[in-house]
């Protein structure tokens, strides 16, 4: 008789752990910016966040795809102070806290560049996750289920970032694959039409050695 409600309670805690880790990660992906655009040659793109004071931010960003795989990047805070720049970088990382309250912007441009363009990949954290429970900071100790919800969200947030990175290094490679493919082609075809130009004329100089030349003779009336 008591092995029933047991199983039921058990039941009941799984449910609830897999509604909260659901609810959390939709929260995760809400609170960051994370996007992936094309970039032409001699463009500029900018974006906006609104951010309050004394929040904690990360910009991260990191060219994919396009010519020496590299972009400047420019952040400024809502007075227009830079704070922020980097030219020519393929990747980087910058943490920093708002001093004030408004809309921030960070811009990459191309502009530099006249024929490549380029794929870019930001993630743009603004604030820290919120707690997985209401009552995470409390001075008891949780219970062994919020423990372990506590871990698995941590262990699935280190999964996701894994894969983001995995997923650039992946199209990095193919990129730069392609690229190789498409040059060692070119390489290819232009060595084939030099060996052609070459065997023409070297068929063309050996008829020129043996091809026998008319004589002409004039005689010298008396």
């Amino acid at each position: 008789r008591s092995a029933a409600p047991a199983v039921k309670m058990y039941s009941g805690n799984v449910g609830v752990l897999v509604q909260v880790l659901w609810a959390q990660l939709l929260l995760g992906w809400v609170c960051g910016s994370e996007l992936t655009f094309e970039l032409p040659d001699n463009a500029k793109q900018c974006f906006y966040e609104d951010i309050t004071i004394g929040t904690k931010c990360t910009l991260e960003f990191q060219v994919v795809t396009g010519g020496h795989y590299d972009v400047d990047c420019r952040l400024e805070d809502p007075d227009g102070t830079v704070l922020y720049k980097e030219m020519k970088k393929q990747y980087d990382s910058f943490t920093f806290t708002a001093a004030k309250n408004g809309t921030y912007k960070f811009c990459f441009s191309n502009e530099f560049s006249t024929f490549t363009h380029k794929t870019v990949y930001f993630d743009f954290q603004v604030g820290e996750d919120p707690p997985l429970f209401p009552n995470e900071n409390r001075v008891t100790a949780l219970t062994q289920m919020e423990s372990a919800c506590v871990s698995i969200h941590e262990a699935l947030k280190s999964v996701i970032d894994y894969q983001t990175h995995f997923r650039l290094r992946e199209a990095q490679g193919r990129s730069r694959a392609e690229d190789l493919n498409t040059r060692v082609a070119f390489w290819s075809v232009g060595e084939a039409v030099i060996l052609l130009v070459v065997s023409i004329g070297q068929v063309v100089l050996l008829r020129s050695f043996f091809s026998d030349k008319k004589t002409t003779t004039t005689r010298v009336g008396s």
